[in-house]
C-alpha cells in the first residue's frame, strides 16, 4: 500500500469508507449524530494508532520505529501503545522519544526523564525536552530508526508545548533524514474554531514558536500538515499522518468515548483543557494560576484579594462562564502554603463559552478590583499572548472588548489559512 506525504492510513482496503468516517461523513458517523450529551459516542472514536494498529502496522514494514509519546498515547483499554508495540512482531519498535514531563510521566511543568533505559520493555528512552535542530537530529541519528511516531494528546492551546515538540521533530527529522508519522488524537475542546491572539514571531519561544492562534482549534495532525507547508516548506518533513475515525469538529473529549490521561500534571481533567487556553495567562501575573491546588486554572487568586474580583467578573455576563468567591490554599508553586483568595471558573455552558475572552476579562477585572495586581517581571504575559499589546492595553485601561477587537484581523487571516488543513467535518 503506497501513501502520498500526506496520506491517510486506511485500515484493510476500505480506503473510501475509512476515509469518510475520519471526514465525519460516513455511515458511522451518521449513526452516532443524534442523542449528543456527555458519553454519548462511547467506543466511537478511533485513534491514529487504534487504525495504524488495525492495519498490521503496514506503513512501517521493514522499519525500525522510534516513538514520541507520554503517559497518553494509550488505546481505549488504557494499554501504552509502547507496551502494545514492542511485543508485536509486525513491528519492529526499536526506541523512545521523551518529551516535557517524559515518556512515563514522572517530571513536573519545566522538567524531563533524561536518558535511560525503560524498565517495563528495555527500550532505550531518550530525551527531547528543550533539544531541537541539529540537536535534536543527532538524536534521531544516534537511535538508529528509520521512521519516527508522533503520538500525544494535546490540550488545543497554543502554549501546550506538546505540539512545538512536534513541530521541532518534524524539523529535525527533515534534517536527520527520516520519515514522522503523526498518530491523530481528538482536540478535546473541539475544532470548531480558532479563538485568540496570534503569536508576532518576535515572541516565539517553547510556549509559542510559530504564528498560531492563542486556541488553534485543530487536532495535532491537522497542526503537522500546516506546520509543514507553513513554516518548514524550505525544508519540510518527509510527512505523513494516520487520521481518526468518527472524530467531528463539534466534539468534546467526553464526546469520543475514549479514557483521559491527563497529558501533564496540572491538566487532570477535560475540564481543566476547557479554561485553560484563556486562564493560564495568569502564569504571567503575580496570581496563583491554581498549580497546587484540585483545580489548576479553574482557580485563581492571590494574597489580599477578596468578594470585589468574582462580583466584577460576574457583572460582565460573559457567556457560558460564572464565577464563585473562593478561597484555597496551593501546596506547591505561589503562595504555597498561605490562604489565598480569588475566584472559581464554573463553565455552565461549554457550546458558547470563550475561554480565551474569558482570561482577559479576568485579567481586566483582577487588576481594576486588586490594588497588588502585577505582571511577571519578565514579562512573560507577551510570551503567552505572542504580543505585547494585550499586556499595553489592559495597562492602559482598555475593557475586554477592546483588548480582543485589536487581534480580530490578524485572527481572521489565520482562521483562513487554517481552513486549508483542516481533515475532519461536523
Amino acid at each position: 500500500m503506497s501513501l502520498s506525504r500526506r496520506g491517510v492510513l486506511a485500515a484493510g482496503g476500505a480506503m473510501g469508507a475509512l476515509a469518510a468516517t475520519a471526514a465525519g461523513t460516513g455511515p458511522a458517523a451518521a449513526s452516532t449524530a443524534r442523542g449528543r450529551g456527555p458519553g454519548h459516542g462511547r467506543g466511537r472514536v478511533r485513534t491514529g494508532f487504534d487504525r495504524l494498529a488495525a492495519d498490521g502496522y503496514r506503513m512501517l514494514r521493514g522499519q525500525k520505529v522510534g516513538i514520541v509519546t507520554n503517559p497518553t498515547g494509550v488505546t481505549a483499554d488504557v494499554r501504552h501503545v509502547v507496551d502494545v508495540m514492542h511485543p508485536d512482531s509486525r513491528v519492529e519498535l526499536t526506541a523512545v522519544f521523551g518529551p516535557e514531563h517524559g515518556f512515563r510521566g514522572t517530571a513536573q511543568a519545566g522538567g524531563s526523564e533524561g536518558r535511560y533505559d525503560d524498565p517495563a520493555t528495555g527500550l532505550p528512552v531518550y530525551d527531547t525536552y528543550l533539544k531541537r535542530g541539529r540537536e535534536l537530529a543527532d538524536v534521531f541519528i544516534a537511535s538508529g530508526v528509520d521512521t519516527v511516531l508522533f503520538d500525544i494528546q494535546d490540550a488545543g492551546a497554543r502554549f501546550y508545548t506538546y505540539i512545538w515538540t512536534l513541530y521541532d521533530c518534524m524539523e529535525a527529522a527533515a534534517l536527520a533524514g527520516k520519515r514522522l508519522v503523526v498518530l491523530d488524537r481528538p482536540n478535546p475542546v473541539t475544532g470548531r474554531e480558532a479563538l485568540g491572539p496570534v503569536l508576532d514571531p518576535a515572541f516565539g519561544t517553547f510556549v509559542g514558536r510559530r504564528e498560531i492562534a492563542q486556541a488553534h482549534g485543530m487536532t495535532v495532525a491537522e497542526l503537522a500538515l500546516f506546520f509543514n507547508a507553513e513554516f518548514l516548506h524550505e525544508n519540510p518533513a518527509r510527512l505523513e499522518v494516520v487520521t481518526m475515525s468518527g472524530w467531528r469538529r463539534s466534539d468534546f473529549f467526553d464526546d469520543t468515548g475514549l479514557p483521559w490521561v491527563p497529558p501533564s500534571p496540572n491538566m487532570p481533567t477535560p475540564e481543566t483543557a476547557l479554561v485553560y487556553s484563556g486562564t493560564c495567562l495568569f502564569e504571567g501575573t503575580n496570581l496563583s494560576e491554581g498549580r497546587g491546588t484540585t483545580r489548576p486554572f479553574e482557580l485563581l487568586g492571590a494574597e489580599g484579594v477578596d468578594h470585589r474580583w468574582a462580583a466584577a467578573a460576574n457583572a460582565l455576563e460573559l457567556p457560558g462562564v460564572a464565577f464563585r468567591e473562593a478561597y484555597f490554599a496551593p501546596t506547591f508553586s505561589k503562595f504555597t502554603g498561605k490562604t489565598v483568595g480569588g475566584v472559581q471558573v464554573h463553565i455552565q455552558d461549554r457550546e458558547v463559552f470563550d475561554p480565551v475572552r474569558t482570561g482577559i476579562a479576568l485579567l481586566v477585572t483582577a487588576k481594576r478590583t486588586w490594588s497588588g495586581f502585577a505582571w511577571r517581571p519578565d514579562n512573560w504575559i507577551d510570551k503567552l499572548t505572542g504580543n505585547t499589546r494585550v499586556r499595553t492595553m489592559i495597562d492602559a485601561g482598555a475593557d475586554t472588548d477592546a483588548v480582543v477587537g485589536a487581534w480580530q484581523r490578524d485572527l481572521s487571516a489565520f482562521r483562513a489559512k487554517r481552513r486549508r488543513y483542516l481533515r475532519y467535518g461536523g
